[in-house]
């Protein structure tokens, strides 16, 4: 078959389509950095939950609500899955006590 498997991309010409085009690169970079950053966050909270130590998980998930919060905030995840996440996390930071 003649056609490749990736989409041609078109140029843009317009002065405002090159202004989207550059702030879209822009979003995208710092909304991906924010995604890393809940990602981290969140690892290193089910880390100390899988290694016991609830004074630790405790402190650094109180650290993640905060980043939790403020990524559905920007609108890169919806309130309520940050709402889902938060509420996980403290379930198994609580269920280290028993």
């Amino acid at each position: 078959m003649a056609t490749s498997s990736k989409a041609k991309k078109k140029t843009v010409r317009l002065a405002s389509g090159l202004k989207r085009v550059r702030q879209d690169a822009k979003l995208n970079a710092a909304n991906t950095a924010l995604r890393s950053k809940y990602r981290t966050v969140v690892k290193n909270v089910q880390k100390a939950v899988v290694a016991g130590d609830k004074p630790k998980a405790a402190e650094l998930f109180k650290a993640a609500q905060a980043v939790i919060d403020s990524v559905a905030d920007k609108g890169i995840f919806h309130k309520n899955k940050a709402a889902r996440h938060k509420s996980r996390l403290s379930a198994k930071i609580k269920a280290l006590a028993a």
